[in-house]
């Protein structure tokens, strides 16, 4: 299923990120461009572990996933979330809308096609277009939950921080811009991929930036919009059908 596809590339973003982060934490009065790279990578650490939400953007393949795909979603701590998944290959896409205990998703015609195989294209004639509306608490729509929890991301950020592992070495690169602001890469190659992460320089010590390439991946993850709310539109009623109605008609017998 496409939602848990798109819930393994959210969380594989942030391991990936995570995988440049750990150790001791760097003074708040140090100057980021005069800390070492680990220091660097450090407060970044710190710094995304600290805001209530953020939009995140995935383009590629992160090794975790059998083709390049799009992941953008804008989320927050209380689970809300907005934004969709592009699977890539004419796979198909989904747009997904959470919002407290109620979560919206609206696949395109290839999504049905190619995801759902097996009566798909009964449920799209069905939805004809509309979003699907569920609840959040639907365990068939656990891993849309997770994905659109940016606690999710942190707890592994923070599990990640505890365990200590070898992740050889990390170097500093120079300043440079992007979208006209500054930044430092940070590097690290590890079997094979080289992994860059790009900071900010100015303000909070942010990830704004990762870059993975390599034998096993190649992708770029984009942070941003740093604490700015997640949008509090949901589709209109007269736009979505019911999981359970769309279900009922699908099931009953003809």
């Amino acid at each position: 299923m496409a939602a848990r596809t798109a819930a393994r590339t959210a969380a594989g973003a942030a391991v990936v990120a995570l995988t440049l982060t750990s150790g001791a934490v760097a003074h708040a009065d140090d100057d980021i461009g005069s800390l070492s790279a680990q220091q660097i990578a450090d407060r970044s650490r710190d710094a995304l572990l600290g805001v209530h939400s953020l939009h995140l953007n995935t383009r590629g393949d992160l090794g975790r996933a059998d083709s390049p795909m799009t992941l953008d979603l804008v989320l927050d701590r209380d689970g809300n979330c907005a934004g969709g998944v592009d699977l890539g290959d004419d796979e198909g896409s989904l747009k997904i809308v959470k919002r407290g205990d109620t979560v919206w998703l609206k696949p395109d015609s290839a999504f049905w096609k190619n995801q759902v195989p097996i009566g798909g294209s009964a449920f799209e004639a069905i939805v004809a277009g509309r979003y699907i509306k569920a609840s959040a608490t639907d365990p068939r729509l656990g891993d849309v939950t997770r994905a659109c929890d940016l606690d999710t991301f942190r707890r592994l950020i923070s599990d990640n921080a505890k365990t200590g592992s070898d992740r050889g070495t990390l170097v500093k690169g120079k300043e440079t811009r992007l979208a006209g602001s500054p930044v430092i890469p940070l590097i690290r190659t590890r079997n094979g991929d080289t992994l860059t992460l790009y900071v900010a320089t100015e303000g909070k010590p942010y990830p704004v930036r990762l870059t993975v390439k390599g034998p096993s991946a190649d992708a770029v993850v984009g942070f941003s919009a740093f604490d700015k709310p997640v949008p509090t539109a949901t589709p209109p009623a007269d736009e979505t059908v019911d999981v359970n109605a769309l279900l009922g008609r699908t099931t009953s017998p003809v």
